[in-house]
Order: structure tokens, then sequence, then C-alpha cells
């Protein structure tokens, strides 16, 4: 069974940084595509940035300059390096590692932007 578990959420002033790691389980991990997506009170779940298995990345307009997204194959584990960090990007973030036909989301962890 494949899991992806969240960590590293929490509450920031307005302008600081905050990291977020994502742990997989699986064997197909190295060739899986990774993302971040985000959902806040009243909206719809959304895309945040993910990364293609050769290193290409997208990016919401919203976060680009201030996100970044990596991972590590040999751990398993996918990265969101989070700056300038402002009030709107509050929301449950959750990652998502995607094979084939294997689509696994984590259970989210909770990032609140306090201004």
């Amino acid at each position: 069974q494949v899991q992806v578990v969240e960590s590293g959420g929490g509450l920031v002033q307005a302008g600081g940084s905050l990291r977020l790691t994502c742990a997989a389980s699986g064997t197909f991990f190295s060739l899986a595509v990774v993302g971040w997506y985000r959902q806040a009170p009243g909206k719809q779940r959304e895309l945040v940035a993910d990364m293609f298995t050769g290193g290409s990345t997208n990016y919401a307009d919203s976060v680009k300059g201030r996100f970044t997204i990596s991972r590590d194959n040999a751990r398993k584990t996918v990265y969101l390096q989070m700056g300038s960090l402002k009030p709107e990007d509050t929301a449950v973030y959750y990652c998502n590692v995607r094979f084939g036909s294997i689509n696994v989301w984590g259970q989210g962890t909770q990032v609140t932007v306090s201004s």
C-alpha cells in the first residue's frame, strides 16, 4: 500500500518561511510525478507546484519566485520550501504522488500565515 505523509506546517508571520516535507512509500517513487496542492477554506484545491521525473517543474503564478519544490528519490521525499509567505498562502497543503494508475494524497498539513 502506497502512502504519503506530510509534515512541517505551522503558524508563521507574514514574510517568514516554512519547509514542508512529504515522505512517501513505494518502489516507483523515482518514476512518479510529485506535487504540492493547497486548499483554503471555501476554495477549491489548487496546484502549488509539481515536479516530473526529469526535474522539470510547474508553479502556480501566485508562488513563483517564493516557493521551491524539490525531491530526494533516495529518501522518497518531496519538499516545498516556502518563503516570503503571505496571509493568502494560508491553507491546508497536500502532497500528491502519481504514477500510472496510482494517485496518492496525503492527509494534509495546515499552514497559517498571520499578518
